[in-house]
């Protein structure tokens, strides 16, 4: 079935469905990675995006639950250039194509992954749309340049959880931390669109996990008496979500916090700083970070398109204590006064190298002081 991608620049990309019909606007963006496709789609970060993976051959090992960084997937479409009908891996437990169509999500291939993504890097991250239903070009490009994009939008709120629930090798129902496997430390974990795996990192730490909505008040974190604050991953614009840089600004100090990701940017925003869009983001499993602390360099796993400044923030409270290598942006940040600290790559590799995995370690040595 023939698929036709239009950028709100007016650029046309041609390709064919495998999985069925239909239509979706959205960002499209590019992921490096090799590997780790389930992982990317199900990460909630991608909310709102179309993601074109670099590498060519994709769905060779199969879907399976295990892999799972969320309840579902979140991307908008899934853009390939040759899909692997058949997997083989002992791990598979079935198609990439059944696996999309499980949740209406549109799987196209046969594109210029090439041209796409160096189109990207040369012109920027734009809104596009696929469909497989109009394939006028002219109106398509007119539906990009009528979607509504990223910035400014409160995308936390689509994917943050509706109510608190515990962690036990998997969601537990429940508003408290008798619903969580018991441990040496007590984490309250703001899911604003979090993967699965900094929750099972945690657990592995000894922590007894309590994910908590977005819109948690201060008064009700603090009321559960938490040994340290895990802020999370999520989608869209840190400037955009609402409420929540105030209630992180009345916990600095109250208990130690770590952050990444988009909790790493509102972070940022608590300590005063402010964020900017990226040209085109860092979306893989292979981007070059410097702890400036160890002067040790990582590579690590990325997904975001906003980045804090560190130009905003106040030098006499704030240590930067990462950079990325590829354009020296911001990936890492300290207060020197209170116990709190963030990094903008995903050191819970979830795809991606281990390298960055101490931070967790970092994070209970907080903890413990």
């Amino acid at each position: 079935m023939k698929a036709l991608i239009a950028l709100e620049d007016g650029t046309i990309f041609e390709g064919e469905s495998f999985t069925g019909g239909g239509e979706t606007a959205g960002e499209i963006v590019f992921n490096t990675g090799m590997t780790g496709y389930q992982e990317i789609l199900t990460d909630p970060s991608y909310k709102e995006q179309i993601v074109t993976m670099t590498y060519p051959l994709i769905g060779n090992y199969g879907i399976n639950d295990e892999d799972m960084e969320s309840k579902r997937i979140h991307t908008n479409a899934f853009l390939i250039k040759e899909y692997q009908a058949v997997p083989s891996n002992y791990r598979s437990e079935g198609n990439l194509a059944d696996f999309l169509n499980k949740y209406n999500i549109l799987g196209i291939e046969g594109i210029d992954t090439r041209a796409l993504t160096r189109h990207i890097r040369l012109a920027g991250a734009m809104k596009g749309v696929v469909s497989t239903e109009d394939l006028d070009p002219e109106s398509l490009v007119r539906k990009a340049q009528n979607s509504p994009g990223l910035e400014g939008r409160d995308l936390v709120r689509k994917v943050t959880c509706e109510t608190a629930y515990g962690w036990d090798n998997g969601p537990v129902d429940g508003s408290n931390f008798s619903t969580a496997s018991p441990g040496d430390y007590k984490v309250v974990a703001f899911d604003f669109g979090l993967k699965y795996n900094q929750l099972r990192l945690l657990a592995e730490r000894k922590c007894s996990v309590q994910v908590v909505p977005a819109t948690t008040s201060a008064d009700d974190v603090l009321a559960m008496n938490p040994d340290g604050i895990f802020l999370s991953n999520g989608p869209g614009d840190p400037s955009g979500v609402q409420g929540v840089v105030e209630t992180i600004q009345e916990l600095l100090g109250k208990k130690p916090i770590f952050g990444i990701c988009l909790g790493h940017q509102i972070l940022g925003l608590a300590f005063g700083g402010s964020t900017y869009k990226l040209k085109f983001g860092h979306r893989g499993i292979n981007q070059p970070v410097k702890d400036l602390l160890t002067g040790k360099i990582e590579i690590t796993s990325q997904n975001h398109g906003f980045c804090v400044d560190q130009e905003t923030l106040n030098t006499e409270d704030v240590e930067v204590t990462h950079i990325n290598l590829n354009d020296s942006s911001l990936e890492g940040m300290r207060h020197k006064k209170f116990p709190a600290f963030s990094v903008q790559h995903h050191p819970e590799h979830a795809p991606g190298p281990h390298d960055s995995i101490y931070l967790f370690d970092r994070f209970i040595e907080s903890m413990k002081k």
